[in-house]
């Protein structure tokens, strides 16, 4: 596939478990409609994404490479205290 493949929502959520292990076609149609997914266009009533796009969004929800979670630091809550 290159770089311009237009991906429909099931191909896509196929290729991001494929390729990264993670997502499935209903947490992609969730983020299609709260926001924080990857980029998509829609092609008549079909969300279609571009493999580069998927790449940059999945690629920016990894944390950067550790020998132990220790690494990481503390896991920040969403919560306000």
């Amino acid at each position: 596939m290159s770089e311009q493949t237009y991906l429909r929502r099931d191909k896509a959520a196929a290729y991001l478990q494929e390729r990264y292990g993670a997502y499935t076609i209903d947490t992609l149609a969730k983020l299609a409609s709260v926001g924080g997914g990857p980029k998509f266009r829609k092609l008549g009533p079909f969300p279609v994404y571009l493999l580069s796009d998927l790449d940059e969004w999945a690629q920016s929800r990894m944390t950067r490479t550790v020998s132990s979670t220790s690494e990481l630091g503390p896991i920040k809550s969403g919560a306000a205290k």
